[in-house]
């Protein structure tokens, strides 16, 4: 008996859902902000998929299919590991709905320890010439 033409339409849709979220979807590349500091985003993944078809009614011997797939794919970002000097920190993004709250609360430490950083580098340039 021949395969129905929904497996293969099922097959192809779960391959392209796996070429679209991996690991690193989840746990991220980690970001090198320092020689000593480095930030690895921590991303929540909600997936959806749906599959479906029909035989067609035909007088032709050869058997018709209408069929589609589809999926759906959203990436939340909910944390950051911190890796400061060989020790890991974990900073939370969502806290009962405080996202955006404590996004905006980061942005002044985040802008400063890259200052700190720049300054640190040209000092470093000054001293070297």
């Amino acid at each position: 008996m021949k395969e129905h033409p929904i497996l293969d339409l099922m097959a192809t849709t779960i391959e392209k859902v796996k070429q679209m979220v991996d690991g690193e979807t989840v746990i991220g590349s980690p970001i090198k902000v320092s020689d000593d500091v480095s930030i690895i985003p921590v991303s929540k993944i909600s997936m959806g998929f749906a599959s479906g078809g029909s035989d067609l009614p035909t007088k032709n011997p050869k058997e018709l299919f209408g069929g589609g797939g589809g999926a759906g794919v959203n990436v939340t970002p909910v944390a950051f590991l911190i890796v400061e000097s060989g020790k890991v920190r974990l900073l939370q993004l969502a806290r009962d709905g405080e996202t955006i709250d404590r996004l905006v609360n980061m942005i002044p430490d985040a802008v400063n320890q890259v200052s700190s950083f720049i300054k640190k580098d040209k000092k470093e340039e000054t001293s070297a010439e």
